[in-house]
């Protein structure tokens, strides 16, 4: 099923910048799910454009007889204007011919794990499906946290004691590090880590961290590739300020800068933040504003569509992303 012969042909309904990220992701991710036939534009002047590798090959009017003639099985629509522009009644007739016809937002969506942010509208938000926060779910997902949390501290206590003294031999400076960052609803809380970078590291202030960062010690360098210097933070959790799988959260210059630039970022802190979450298997560590607005794509897509089932896997790919030292920094 994965020869060229059973991809899905797809018709690309508009030309804006979520098109093109569309069309990237299925030419570069999925070829052999999607064949992109091209893109359909407002105006006839454009055809023969090339955007993404095929470009414009027709208008909006000349829908019809081009879903016709090229055997198109879905159409994607990404109109940045739908006002008076759709047509609506030819799309119509495509869905009750079995045309599969579908909304470019919803379609990204599926095949990339993340949410478009910089076209979507807040009433796009609004009337979406998900975001769904039933109490018996939170308050599941909340025992669940307690519990796991709980019974880590009690086996990781061993664990626990040969990094504190690994800390002290290797660096002066204190075992475990505090630092402040936004949690839920935007309130500040205290995070502990175990510390992995020499004492008095942000002395010239706050920074991202970049790969091979001089200030981590030798030991925080292994802490790091394999995310011990995370695991007070059961602690976090049990107090209620984080849950085991959430957004990770961000520390106050950083947060106050990025929901300056990053449309929708404060929607993160609708949940509790989490020690591992859907971004950091599915992402490079975020050291950048451009990072960090890939990142808060993959929460939005992690609180959409949160449930109990959603943390298993999170969890569980965090085993294989911790094995594989993946993303550490």
């Amino acid at each position: 099923m994965r020869l060229p012969r059973y991809s899905t042909r797809l018709l690309i309904l508009g030309t804006g910048k979520l098109a093109k990220e569309l069309a990237e992701v299925l030419v570069s991710e999925r070829p052999h799910a999607y064949k992109v036939v091209g893109f359909l534009d407002r105006d006839r002047a454009r055809i023969g454009e090339s955007l993404v590798n095929p470009g414009i090959i027709g208008a909006y009017d000349q829908l019809f007889e081009t879903v016709e003639r090229l055997r198109i099985n879905t159409i994607a629509v990404c109109m940045e204007d739908r006002r008076g522009e759709m047509p609506v009644e030819t799309l119509l007739d495509f869905k009750t011919l079995g045309i599969h016809v579908v909304d470019g937002h919803a379609l990204y969506e599926q095949e990339t794990g993340r949410m478009s942010i910089d076209l979507v509208k807040p009433s796009a938000l609004i009337f979406s499906p998900g975001f769904r926060r039933r109490a018996l779910l939170m308050g599941l997902k909340r025992s669940i946290d307690c519990l796991a949390s709980l019974l880590g501290l009690i086996v990781l206590a061993p664990l626990f004691a040969l990094v504190a003294i690994l800390i002290k031999f290797d660096s002066p400076g204190r075992v475990f590090y505090k630092q402040i960052r936004i949690g839920r609803m935007g309130l500040p809380f205290t995070l502990w880590k175990f510390r992995s970078m020499e004492h008095g590291a942000e002395e010239n202030g706050v920074q991202w961290a970049a790969l091979d960062d001089p200030r981590i010690t030798r030991v925080g360098r292994w802490l790091r590739r394999w995310r011990i210097d995370e695991l007070p933070q059961l602690l976090n959790v049990i107090k209620g300020e984080m849950s085991l799988v959430g957004p990770r959260p961000e520390r106050p210059p950083f947060v106050n800068d990025l929901r300056g630039r990053i449309p929708y970022y404060d929607l993160r802190h609708t949940v509790r933040p989490g020690i591992t979450g859907w971004a950091q298997i599915k992402f490079r560590y975020a050291a950048s504003m451009e990072d960090a607005h890939v990142k808060l794509q993959y929460d939005l897509y992690y609180m959409k569509h949160l449930s109990v089932e959603m943390d298993c896997k999170i969890l569980l790919q965090t085993i294989r992303v911790v094995l594989r030292g993946e993303g550490a920094r």
